[in-house]
């Protein structure tokens, strides 16, 4: 990144950064996309069983991967404040700390997969796919954490394209293989839902080789000598990555559990809604990419002003992308609205569940606005290194306050299945205001000068 002196130069260095980062998040998203329109593809049955299996380890994935993106504040303010020679050293231990995490997951996975999934109504099809698709995920848990760290190193210096272009290169792979796999193609095993997860496996370790392999070589990554001396463990690393990390893993795993909460407590209806719901859900998530983009971008760029002590550009970065995010979300908005049938055809040719999936998306438009707010708020208060607030807004907002207005509207008004996603809409609107309110008071406390100046 570079120093800007307008708001036209802040938008232009903004877009360049942004515009990789969202290319590479809806890319990322496309494999759970196309995992889950290609199983939809199979049968119903398929599609609920990635459904619930996704639905278990989307909050766990994303609330445990979140801890590892603390590397990005770190990495900008370092860049910002010009101590370069330390980035190596983060990163090493962030990778260390990205192995630790992964073998823990597995580790848990042993133990508690079984007993969650038989605590659940689920058709024995449907527990048996959702099953097999989990255990095939899990060989890709190792290689898809250090992929994380290894991007938000590349990230944190702005070179936004170079990641992009990876995940570029590995999505015709995850595609290929799910259509191997998926539907048994040129002498494959026919695996239906289940080969989804064995590709998406697969193409994580692609992404890892292939980072590792431009981080050691193409300039300016390979300027920084990152894998020239492997350091040893250190703790203190590890404690600081993970005062910063582990309240941003637990905001986004309050955020993502609610989701996968109502899932879950949808398992006591009929095969058809938890695969309409789930059709949605899917589509209302890949939406979520660019307020989602745009929050990363913001950690970068507020991170990387924070660094050089300079409040008022990072201020002005904050709304900059606030504004972009609401403005994004009110074209996506429509378009779903335009579109709403051919959407929902995207996921199913079964009638029963392409017209649920169409009242669905209804209520999906209705997210568009709320994180348009809050995620990018969220970007832009890890730049600042405050996270705490975060964490506490997700847990209240979502689970304190939406989730139980979903379950009183579903269960026990005429609202039904739908009952459910107005308590995520409610939930995603208290956190939106929540979190301004907070963004407006640090901003203010870095406005603020120093006793030390003020003696001047």
């Amino acid at each position: 990144m570079n120093q800007t002196h307008s708001v036209k130069q802040k938008t232009h260095q903004f877009l360049i950064i942004l515009l990789p980062i969202l290319v590479t998040q809806l890319t990322l998203f496309s494999m759970n996309f196309f995992d889950t329109v290609m199983s939809g593809h199979a049968s119903a049955r398929d599609l609920a069983g990635v459904a619930i299996g996704s639905s278990i380890w989307s909050p766990v994935f994303t609330g445990l991967n979140g801890i590892l993106l603390s590397l990005s504040p770190i990495v900008s303010q370092l860049v910002g404040a010009k101590q370069n020679n330390e980035v190596p050293f983060k990163v090493i231990q962030g990778i260390y700390l990205a192995v630790a995490i992964a073998s823990a997951v597995i580790l848990c996975g042993t133990f508690l997969l079984d007993p969650i999934l038989n605590g659940m109504s689920l058709e024995t099809q449907v527990r048996q796919i959702a099953h097999d698709y989990l255990i095939a995920l899990a060989f890709g848990i190792v290689p898809l954490f250090i992929y994380t760290v290894l991007r938000c190193f590349m990230d944190a210096l702005g070179q936004t394209r170079v990641s992009m272009f990876i995940i570029l290169l590995s999505l015709p792979i995850n595609v290929g293989l799910n259509y191997l796999l998926i539907f048994g193609k040129w002498g494959f095993p026919r695996l239906g839902g289940v080969g989804a997860g064995y590709a998406t496996a697969i193409t994580y370790w692609c992404i890892m080789f292939i980072s590792f392999a431009v981080i050691a070589r193409v300039k300016p990554f390979s300027d920084y000598r990152v894998f020239s001396r492997w350091f040893r463990l250190s703790l203190s690393a590890w404690k600081e990555q993970l005062k910063i990390g582990v309240p941003i893993g637990f905001a986004i795993f309050f955020e993502t559990s609610i989701f996968a909460a109502v899932t879950l407590l949808m398992s006591g209806y009929d095969t058809a809604t938890i695969a309409a719901h789930q059709a949605a859900l899917n589509f209302a998530s890949f939406l979520y990419m660019v307020p989602m983009s745009i929050s990363m971008t913001l950690t970068i760029a507020v991170g990387f002003e924070v660094g050089a002590k300079r409040s008022k550009d990072a201020r002005q970065y904050s709304f900059l992308g606030i504004g972009i995010a609401l403005m994004m979300s009110v074209i996506c908005a429509i378009a779903l609205i335009l579109f709403n049938e051919q959407v929902a055809g995207f996921y199913t040719t079964d009638p029963t569940v392409l017209e649920l999936t169409k009242q669905f998306l209804i209520y999906a438009i209705f997210f568009q606005l709320s994180d348009a707010i809050a995620t990018p708020i969220q970007g832009a208060l890890r730049g600042y290194k405050d996270v705490n607030s975060a964490f506490l807004v997700a847990l209240i907002s979502y689970w304190i306050l939406g989730l139980p207005i979903g379950y009183l509207l579903a269960n026990y008004l005429a609202f039904g299945a739908f009952g459910y996603w107005i308590g995520l809409i409610s939930g995603l609107a208290f956190g939106a205001i929540f979190l301004m309110g907070r963004l407006l008071r640090i901003q203010r406390r870095h406005s603020a000068p120093s006793p030390a100046r003020q003696l001047r």
